[in-house]
């Protein structure tokens, strides 16, 4: 059994609207600090034992889970 964590962002090109508004409600809430934000999502999966993990992941994310025109993804697996 394995965890994987997948990690997708915002290419860097594209602009990112949610970070946009953190930042903005940031500031407004007196952090102007806060130079630049872009919001992240990460993706949490159980996957049972399989000898192509990592190829039936790369799979998963080429076809539902990451916009691979917009955004960028990376993937942790740890084994339970």
């Amino acid at each position: 059994m394995y965890e994987v964590k997948v990690f997708v962002t915002l290419k860097e090109s594209i602009i990112d609207p949610a970070g946009t508004a953190v930042q903005d409600a940031l500031h407004r809430l007196g952090f102007a600090e806060v130079q630049t934000v872009r919001v992240e999502k990460m993706i949490r999966m159980t996957i049972a034992s399989t000898d192509e993990i990592e190829a039936r992941i790369e799979a998963m994310c080429q076809e539902l889970l990451v916009n691979t025109v917009m955004e960028d993804y990376r993937y942790e697996i740890e084994k339970l």
